[in-house]
């Protein structure tokens, strides 16, 4: 059917999946990534050496490349990597996301004006910055807020404040961790940016969608089960279809359009995540990339009377098939990221059979790797691995993974600090 770029950071379990909807059409992949030397075979020979944080060499290897091969279709797996699809995307031609809305979606700051400048709901908020994180100055009033990162993904560095004392811990806190060498070899343009903004007390769902030359389809709506209320905001359980009423659902796809209309998104997969309350509905985000991870797992789709996954509708949609007629199956479908109990190094997962062995759960997978330090939220950047499950109602699902999780046994021991 085609050649196909894809650009992305992942390697291991996300990778495979893709490879294998490629291989179920027919269709060639190449990689695009800085981590080449963890592809498997046969697709590490294949893949295409790039640096992520240098745009213009990343923009010649992409031109060479296509120069040689000819790509069909391009996909863009991350935040990082949405920002180099949309380049990608102009140098050779192909249907994408804007350059600007790109940017625009993963800066939390350009976001906000846009969804103002649009007349949707959205907090109060303030650009903090680095230089003058001092002489920040809160109203009592302004309680409970929330600081973040302007461009950092998946709550991390995220912190519900609720006084001055609080407020002044966090800001030292999330400079830190801007500060790290990780954070700092990404030479992002916004790391020196923080926002500050009012809390949005309310329940969480999420969007995927996907935009075909500026129409909206929406694919999925995720109830999040479990309140997200801070200080840190690490999300757990996403459950679809969702059980809030029809007009709740409506408002929430009627507010992501208009999210998708501010920020200028075109064609491509959209992922978004909205707080509602009583004022109505709060687009928090709307990143243009697929939902990340390995939550993808927990979406498939009706085509033609046969069931695909949902990394076979983006690779189909990349290479140029519409995504109308094609729905989600009926089954509810249920993903626990599980969270990281406490930082330190992580040992074994113990009692994964029992948690396989629960009704309606269909896979467990631990992603974490023995001997790897984890850290949990708010400078935490990655789950222990996932938890999967499909049944007739939702509320199944979801009792499913938390049975299932209750099962394991994680075995994280304290890092050891040397005198």
């Amino acid at each position: 059917m085609g050649r196909l770029l894809i650009i992305s950071t992942t390697t291991g379990y996300q990778t495979r999946s893709f490879c294998e909807a490629a291989r179920r059409l027919s269709v060639e992949l190449v990689f695009a990534t800085d981590r080449c030397h963890r592809l498997e075979d046969p697709w590490r020979d294949g893949a295409i050496p790039v640096r992520f944080y240098d745009e213009e060499a990343f923009v010649e290897a992409i031109w060479e490349e296509n120069s040689r091969l000819r790509f069909d279709g391009l996909l863009a797996l991350g935040d990082r990597s949405a920002v180099l699809g949309a380049l990608a995307s102009q140098v050779i031609g192909l249907p994408g996301h804007p350059l600007s809305a790109t940017r625009a979606s993963g800066n939390k700051l350009e976001s906000r004006r846009r969804f103002a400048e649009a007349g949707l709901l959205y907090p109060n908020f303030r650009e903090i910055s680095l230089g003058n994180v001092a002489d920040l100055e809160v109203g009592e009033d302004e309680f409970p807020c929330v600081l973040k990162p302007v461009a950092l993904s998946g709550s991390r560095g995220v912190i519900r404040v609720d006084s001055p004392k609080e407020l002044l811990e966090a800001t030292e806190r999330v400079c830190r961790l801007l500060a790290r060498p990780d954070i700092l070899e990404r030479r992002h343009r916004d790391d020196d940016k923080l926002v500050l903004e009012s809390f949005i007390p309310g329940r969480e769902y999420a969007v995927e969608g996907i935009l075909e030359h500026g129409k909206l389809h929406v694919l999925a709506v995720f109830d999040k089960p479990d309140p997200l209320d801070g200080p840190y905001f690490e999300e757990s359980i996403y459950v679809t279809p969702s059980v809030a009423p029809g007009k709740t659902q409506q408002d929430i796809v009627d507010a992501v359009c208009g999210a998708v209309r501010a920020l200028g998104l075109y064609h491509g997969p959209v992922h978004a995540e909205c707080r509602v309350n009583d004022q109505g509905v709060f687009v928090l985000e709307a990143a243009s990339r697929p939902i990340g991870g390995l939550c993808a797992r927990t979406l498939r789709f009706r085509s033609q009377g046969e069931l695909i996954s949902f990394e076979e509708l983006l690779l189909r949609h990349a290479l140029g098939h519409s995504v109308v007629g094609c729905c989600r199956e009926h089954a509810s479908s249920a993903v626990m990221m599980i969270p990281i109990p406490r930082s330190g190094i992580y040992r074994r997962t113990e009692d994964v059979e029992m948690a396989l062995a629960v009704p309606s759960v269909v896979d467990v997978v631990i992603t974490a790797k023995a001997d790897q330090r984890l850290e949990s939220l708010p400078e935490g950047s990655s789950y222990l691995g996932f938890i999967f499950a499909r049944a007739h109602k939702a509320s199944q699902a979801v009792a499913a993974v938390r049975e299932a999780h209750e099962s394991l046994r994680i075995v994280v021991d304290p890092v050891v600090r040397m005198a």
